[in-house]
């Protein structure tokens, strides 16, 4: 914990991450919650928007998902396929107007499109 937070305090997103979690297993939420906004707002980690989403969920006790439906949505716009994914199930529970859903996932399908190259499809055939 003690090179976490000595990497954390040097501003990595992915220790800041992995502390965020850390954290929310103890079920010390205040500090996961700071640590995984760390991660996500200061250092762009799509991973940490969307544990930041699902704990902002959990804490609203599933009643107002507003904040999480805004993490969920700027890493699904960045091509965080497990963001897509609650946002998608949110839309089933009809938390998400489908003109938004749309919109949403038209982001997504964009950002997967600027990532693709030629090098990464033959790295992902040649990995299988």
């Amino acid at each position: 914990m003690d090179l976490y937070a000595r990497s954390a305090g040097l501003s990595c997103g992915l220790a800041h991450y992995d502390m965020g979690g850390i954290y929310e297993g103890k079920g010390d939420y205040k500090k996961a919650k700071f640590h995984l906004e760390a991660a996500a707002v200061m250092a762009g980690h799509e991973g940490s928007r969307t544990a930041l989403g699902r704990l902002e969920f959990l804490l609203a006790k599933y009643e107002q998902p507003e904040r999480a439906l805004k993490h969920w949505t700027i890493a699904a716009s960045y091509g965080c396929y497990n963001a897509l994914y609650h946002l998608s199930v949110s839309f089933g529970f009809g938390r998400i107007p489908r003109e938004t859903m749309e919109s949403i996932v038209a982001a997504y399908n964009n950002s997967c499109v600027e990532m693709r190259s030629e090098a990464r499809d033959a790295y992902i055939c040649a990995s299988k």
